[in-house]
C-alpha cells in the first residue's frame, strides 16, 4: 500500500527534525571541545551514595521508557472511547448502502 500525504508529511518533519538535531548536536560538541582547552580541570569529588544513583543514560531511557507506556496506554483509551461511541456517530452513505 503506498504512503499517504499525512504519512508523507509526518516523515518530511521528522526529518526536518533530524536534521536540526544534527546541527545542534554539532554545534554542542564544537562547544564542548572549545570550553575543554580554557577549563581547568576539576578534582574528583566523593558524594557517599553517588555510585547507587542511576547515570544520565539510565535516567533518560526510564524517562522514555514511561513516555512510551504512557502513549500506549493512552492509544488504548481512545480507541476504547471511539468504539464506545461509535453508536452515536452518523453512518456514512457507502456504510449505509451496505
Amino acid at each position: 500500500m503506498g504512503t499517504t500525504v499525512r504519512e508523507e508529511l509526518q516523515d518530511e518533519f521528522l526529518s526536518t527534525l533530524r536534521k536540526g538535531q544534527d546541527i545542534a548536536l554539532d554545534a554542542l560538541k564544537t562547544l564542548v571541545e572549545s570550553v575543554q582547552f580554557v577549563t581547568p580541570a576539576m578534582p574528583a569529588v566523593r558524594v557517599p551514595l553517588a555510585d547507587r544513583l542511576p547515570t544520565a543514560h539510565e535516567v533518560v531511557a526510564g524517562g522514555y521508557d514511561f513516555a512510551e507506556r504512557l502513549l500506549a496506554n493512552q492509544r488504548q483509551f481512545a480507541d476504547e472511547v471511539i468504539t464506545a461511541v461509535s453508536p452515536l456517530r452518523p453512518v456514512r452513505a457507502e456504510k449505509a448502502a451496505e
